[in-house]
């Protein structure tokens, strides 16, 4: 059955649980920011979104993840995902969660550039932490976002805010079906703009190891989305997973992420092997 792209991207995607979730992560998210440690809003620009929340590793560090939220670039806030430190942390990385311009506050291109000094923010935040490398993930237009930041910040060979790997989940890396939606009011894409942003079409050599991350409940263009993405990127020769979550939709997607199961264990060590393997030899 055919549908159109507000149906795959707006009306399909929603579920009636999400409301309740939402709460729950806001609820549990708080209580992440309780903590002594947590170093929140630290500007990284002068925007008043330029901003950044650090929660250090409670386990002996290997990484730097910064996380990119949702909200289809132009809703939510990095408040709202606290509740992702504890998890992250507990597998040895320091967690950086950042916030942005929104559109149409912004354009689009706009806000990929706001957002790329958070890259070597997030990396320095302690000076123990530049020696480690960095990963970017990010959810739906965080997922976009974050494989925007590796794109520009992947082939550096050294140095604070080198990209060493990505994690996105349930992204849009084709733009272009966006402009047939109401999402596109506050957007404000052409064609043209649609598809300069989009990193379907620009993928290339990085040697850069990447998870895909979609679940298999979402609607036929996430899944899409995600596999075409893991397509164009192992094209180029990079390291790639392509994972489709069975049971899990566009939110409850992320409580998997956090979970840890045996499965998804499994894809995090491997992108971790390759993501220390990569920072090793193509640090100088």
């Amino acid at each position: 059955m055919s549908t159109t792209p507000q149906f795959e991207y707006v009306e399909g995607q929603g579920r009636p649980h999400y409301p309740a979730l939402i709460q729950t992560f806001m609820q549990d998210s708080d209580a992440v920011a309780q903590r002594a440690d947590a170093m929140l809003d630290v500007p990284y620009g002068p925007h008043s979104r330029q901003r950044l929340d650090a929660f250090p590793s409670t386990q002996p560090a290997r990484g730097v993840l910064l996380y990119l939220h949702a909200g289809y670039w132009q809703s939510r806030d990095k408040s709202v995902f606290r509740w992702l430190a504890s998890g992250l942390n507990a597998r040895g990385l320091h967690a950086v969660f950042a916030n942005y311009p929104l559109c149409p506050d912004v354009s689009l291109a706009a806000l990929v550039d706001a957002v790329a000094p958070a890259l070597a923010a997030a990396h320095g935040v302690m000076p123990e932490w530049l020696r480690l490398p960095l990963v970017v993930a990010g959810h739906s237009a965080g997922g976009h976002l974050a494989c925007e930041m590796a794109l520009r910040a992947g082939n550096l060979l050294q140095g604070r805010g080198r990209v060493d790997g990505i994690w996105a989940i349930s992204g849009i890396y084709d733009l272009a079906p966006l402009c047939e939606t109401t999402l596109n009011e506050r957007l404000q894409l052409t064609p043209e703009a649609a598809q300069a942003m989009s990193p379907l079409t620009r993928a290339k050599a990085l040697d850069l190891p990447a998870v895909w991350m979609v679940g298999a409940d979402e609607t036929s263009e996430f899944l899409r989305q995600n596999r075409d993405m893991h397509t164009a990127w192992q094209a180029q020769g990079n390291p790639s997973q392509c994972v489709e979550v069975a049971g899990a939709d566009h939110f409850t997607l992320l409580q998997d992420w956090d979970a840890l199961t045996p499965p998804m264990n499994a894809q995090w060590e491997t992108l971790w092997a390759q993501v220390t393997e990569r920072h090793a030899s193509k640090s100088v």
